[in-house]
């Protein structure tokens, strides 16, 4: 159950206004110190301009009685990093020093905010920024930190950005896969590790860290997917690894670094599998891992939780019975068990995990999803942020007493008198596939919905594809639809996370067929209810759910209109531009490619289609979107060349929008087009766009 402690009253408008929607506070990450007094989350609100989303760093009661309390102002904002031993919050940020005057170079360095209070002050500023702390019980801080390949210290690596920049040289010499990630180019620089120790004079003086080089350049050995945690004693790292292969592709290996050497030990490697690092045990000597037994064309592999002695010896699986994909664990402070988040029927709960026997035990009962949990130094409770489709994150704490009792806490929405209440309300949609396979969705409908006052269906298609629809969405959030009257289908279909492997395996290979008539199956069933109007429907989707939307668009008529965000269109061209070919040509044969790939029948589509793509994605290039939007306009049969397709493009966007007025243009897009398109009203461009 779920027993809240103070509400406060959102703004009335929240959902029906675009401005006011933007405007409320997205709570993200949550830290716990090591004493568990002080709990901190990041909270990102729109700057002065509007323009972008700027993260400040709010300290919440962990006993749920004190309102929380913001700790850090700026307009570049800020990241928790992570606790030393005695209380003091380390955290990142690009904003200038104090007194750093006007030839300070720019980037994120790692600052101090005293425990007692304080200002905050630099502790470390690496040239290449920082990222991934981690801090011992005896206080050894370790980060990671990009350095140049030729760079031997911080003072030649500084020398030769300076270089680069005065002679104006933006040039990236690769030599090895990839080249871009997500949003962002990869190199020249690369990361490093580095380690330093907290003294007195660092913590209590005016000190700064003195980093010392544990690996050396090792390529893109700790590349962005790399994480890393320390043993208690401060003694040794234990990291992922990108490890290089033939065919231009990657595995993830399991590395043990001496802190005081830099000497490596590999705990884990072998071609099948991929290692990545989750937490080290409290007495240091064993790290659980994520291991993913990796994918082929007609096997989607699997993943469970495991434990390898960090002295060295074999990884042994925990939860390799357990049909869920855990994505997080942290232990218990006696090392006994491990607490797990896994998605599961819709839902995505905390389970506890014996650390002996790997026996699963669920720990939250509700439908939430829970993140970012952190479990108390006594073992009483675990802290966690908790959202819903109906609800957004929000710091809670679970008894781990067995009552599973889940307290919200005072959070930072509270505070400013923005926490949100959805308008309308969410039920369960479930239906059976052709081949006796269950099949599920959330469905999001205005309170007004009824047989006398049938809702508009729109179908929203979830990305991943291996995900689920199971927590709140900022970008792509139905209430926003559910506030203009319309009522929203959130399936889960084939190759969605949290109905086991078999479910996943139903669809892998093969995104056209079971992930496809698992949609209009359970759309069917949403049309039959009273209170939705079946002749009034569309289908949205963003990433894979692009690319669903591409595959309706060529296979049905059944839809009034369909947009599609960042969505795959020629899966010739998609596979060996994306930033992770390596990942996705071990999903397909070239004959499945050509067999599933939207662009093939392009021919077919009769439904008005709304593009939309940011310039940015490097996950799925704009290349899709520009091939799409020929293939559909050259199609137009129309004198003046007019069609009723259009195309949204953010020269600045990547594969999600995030600056508060894009997301603005965004939504006002959509909802114009599917105004148009389902109640008959006049196309009106939205203001933002001329």
């Amino acid at each position: 159950m779920i027993n809240d402690s103070g509400q406060g009253t959102p703004p009335a408008d929240a959902f029906s206004d675009l401005d006011a929607y933007v405007g409320l506070p997205r709570v993200g990450g949550l830290w716990l110190a090591p004493d568990g007094r002080r709990l901190v989350v990041g909270v990102a609100t729109p700057d002065r301009t509007k323009t972008r989303y700027t993260t400040a760093l709010w300290e919440v009661d962990p006993g749920g009685e004190r309102p929380a309390r913001r700790l850090t102002r700026s307009g570049h904002g800020e990241s928790a990093a992570a606790f030393t031993p005695s209380g003091d919050l380390l955290f990142t940020s690009a904003r200038p020093e104090p007194d750093g005057g006007t030839d300070q170079e720019p980037g994120t360095a790692l600052w101090l905010q005293p425990a007692g209070g304080g200002d905050a002050r630099v502790v470390a500023s690496p040239p290449g920024g920082v990222r991934g702390v981690v801090v011992s019980e005896t206080g050894t801080v370790v980060l990671g930190s990009a350095m140049l390949p030729s760079s031997t210290d911080a003072a030649a690596d500084k020398k030769a950005r300076a270089k680069r920049k005065e002679a104006g040289v933006a040039a990236i010499l690769h030599e090895q896969y990839a080249v871009r990630h997500w949003d962002h180019d990869l190199g020249p620089d690369q990361t490093r590790l580095f380690a330093a120790e907290l003294t007195e004079d660092v913590t209590l003086a005016d000190a700064r860290l003195e980093p010392r080089d544990l690996t050396g350049h090792v390529g893109p050995a700790l590349n962005d997917d790399c994480s890393w945690d320390i043993t208690p004693d401060g003694r040794t790292v234990v990291t992922a690894w990108a490890v290089p292969e033939a065919g231009a592709s990657r595995r993830y290996a399991l590395v043990a670094v001496d802190v005081a050497t830099g000497e490596r030990r590999t705990l884990a490697d072998d071609a099948d599998h991929n290692y990545e690092v989750t937490r080290l045990s409290p007495d240091g000597t064993q790290v659980a891992v994520i291991v993913r037994r990796r994918s082929a064309p007609h096997d989607p592999g699997d993943a469970w939780l495991g434990i390898v002695p960090v002295a060295g010896g074999p990884v042994r699986a925990l939860t390799d019975a357990w049909d869920r994909w855990p994505n997080t664990a942290r232990w218990t402070p006696d090392g006994t068990a491990l607490v797990v988040t896994a998605d599961d029927n819709g839902r995505a709960p905390l389970w506890r995990v014996d650390a002996a026997t790997g026996d699963v035990t669920r720990l939250t009962q509700d439908d939430g999803a829970y993140t970012d949990p952190q479990v108390s130094p006594d073992g009483r409770w675990t802290y966690a942020l908790r959202s819903a489709i109906d609800s957004p994150p929000r710091p809670v704490r679970i008894a781990l007493d067995g009552t599973s009792t889940t307290q919200r806490l005072r959070g930072p929405a509270e505070a400013l008198g923005q926490d949100v209440q959805v308008p309308g309300r969410l039920e369960e949609v479930t239906t059976t596939a052709a081949d006796g396979t269950p099949l599920r969705a959330w469905l999001a409908l205005p309170h007004h919905a009824s047989a006398d006052a049938p809702a508009p269906l729109l179908l929203w298609i979830h990305g991943g594809p291996l995900a689920s629809y199971n927590s709140w969405l900022w970008g792509w959030n139905a209430w926003l639809a559910v506030a203009r009257g319309y009522a929203v289908l959130l399936p889960d279909p084939a190759l969605s996370t949290g109905y086991g492997i078999d479910f996943i395996r139903r669809g892998w290979g093969a995104w056209g067929d079971a992930p496809y008539t698992d949609l209009m199956t359970i759309t069917d069933a949403a049309q039959e209810r009273p209170d939705i109007n079946a002749d009034r429907t569309a289908a949205l989707g963003a990433s894979f759910g692009g690319y669903m939307a591409n595959w309706i668009a060529g296979h049905t008529d059944r839809f009034t209109a369909i947009v599609n965000h960042a969505g795959l269109w020629a899966l010739d061209h998609f596979l060996p531009t994306t930033d992770a070919s390596h990942y996705f040509v071990r999903e397909m044969t070239q004959e499945m490619r050509d067999r599933h790939s939207p662009h093939q029948f392009a021919d077919a589509i009769t439904t008005p289609m709304l593009v939309i793509h940011g310039d940015k994605d490097y996950r799925v290039p704009i290349g899709e979107a520009l091939r799409l939007w020929w293939d559909l306009l050259s199609r137009s049969k129309a004198e003046d060349g007019s069609s009723p397709h259009k195309f949204l493009y953010f020269p600045d966007e990547n594969h999600w929008i995030l600056k508060p007025q894009h997301l603005q243009v965004w939504h006002s897009t959509i909802f114009a087009f599917l105004a148009h398109h389902l109640h008959g009203e006049d196309w009106q461009r939205p203001d933002l766009l001329g």
